[in-house]
């Protein structure tokens, strides 16, 4: 799959099979993460990757729309540093989870992003550093409607690129 179909087809998924990812999917998928770019090259970004249901399932109640991670074969925590001490780290952690997304759609594997509002309770379930910060996690794993991953974008399901352009000036 080329990156143009990638960006055209994907979706979120939030409905998964229960069949666990392959530990090379896995590695493929946080690889794709560690290789995005961030803002001089700082890679401010720790990864938890977490297979264990339990764990899912606790870190599914630490936000409000969270619960696919309960379901998920993969959940990929981003660990950073604060983002009120240099702005650029949220658009990092997010090109991180937009990389580990499209490879992970390459692979036949669905994702959906997870914003986490109870940052001390998933401090407390996945253990990372006091000087580290959660803000949002991802669900991957194979969609319960394999369907989703072939079927043509929605008519009308996305505003025309008139409305967002702007040339030169507003």
């Amino acid at each position: 799959m080329n990156v143009s179909d990638a960006i055209r087809f994907k979706r979120a998924v939030r409905n998964f099979k229960e069949t666990p990812l392959p530990e090379a999917t896995i590695r493929a998928i946080l690889n794709a993460g560690r290789r995005a770019q961030s803002s001089k090259n700082t890679q401010p970004w720790h990864f938890i990757a977490i297979t264990n249901k339990e764990i899912l399932k606790q870190l599914s109640e630490c936000g409000d729309w969270a619960g696919h991670l309960a379901g998920a074969a993969l959940g990929v925590a981003i660990i950073h540093p604060d983002p009120a001490e240099k702005f650029q780290t949220m658009f990092d952690v997010g090109q991180a989870a937009a990389y580990m997304q499209l490879a992970a759609w390459e692979l036949g594997v669905g994702s959906c992003l997870a914003s986490i509002y109870q940052a001390e309770k998933a401090r407390q379930v996945l253990g990372f550093p006091q000087d580290l910060h959660l803000r949002i996690a991802i669900s991957f794993g194979y969609p319960a409607d394999e369907q989703v991953l072939t079927r043509s974008p929605r008519a009308g399901g996305r505003k025309p690129l008139s409305d967002f352009i702007h040339q030169d000036r507003w």
